[in-house]
């Protein structure tokens, strides 16, 4: 499965795709605001393994449109919340040298479109690490609200730190998607 964007193309991820998969996962840099990191190459190319033909889990690879080349630039994903609610989570990282050209904007955009146009989503949400400005702004761009504040919820470089809670709707999505 592929789903094009105007920047990225946006690809579900096959076995060819775990050693790349496998880096971002374990690269401590792309996970800044985060508890954990997994360390453990094997854990993350069995996980991946396991969800790869799911339908309630999605995992894509982020490739950018670079002079006719497909470049891996990052990871988007979208899980199944809630099936009786038609509830789906987002999830998404670029690499740090491609971060701030768009790719994630485009990226989230598509995974939207596809949430609520094939997996007819009802609400997608999203967290983020209340210091991780960067994907606060682009849910927000994006048309997603932040509908809660989560105190503390998070064990963030031995200090407790919020967790932001974003979603948007279907019917708020098709109305702002003609203008984002």
């Amino acid at each position: 499965m592929k789903i094009d964007g105007k920047r990225v193309r946006l690809s579900r991820v096959t076995a060819d795709d775990l050693d790349f998969i496998c880096q971002l996962e374990t690269n401590t840099d792309i996970w800044l605001f985060e508890e954990q990191v997994e360390s453990d190459r094997e854990q993350v190319r069995n996980k991946y393994l396991e969800q790869m033909n799911s339908t309630s889990q999605y995992d894509f690879v982020i490739t950018n449109k670079v002079d006719g080349k497909a470049n891996p630039v990052g990871l988007a994903q979208i899980w199944s919340c809630s099936e009786y609610r038609k509830s789906w989570e987002l999830g998404f990282a670029i690499i740090p040298e491609f971060q701030g050209q768009g790719y994630g904007y485009d990226a989230v955009k598509q995974l939207l479109d596809f949430s609520f146009h094939h997996l007819r989503a009802h609400k997608v949400v999203g967290m983020c690490n209340s210091h991780n400005v960067k994907s606060m702004s682009l849910m927000e761009r994006l048309g997603m609200r932040r509908e809660g504040n989560f105190k503390e919820e998070l064990l963030w470089n031995n200090q407790w730190v919020d967790q932001y809670f974003y979603s948007i709707l279907d019917t708020e999505y098709i109305k702002k998607s003609k203008h984002i």
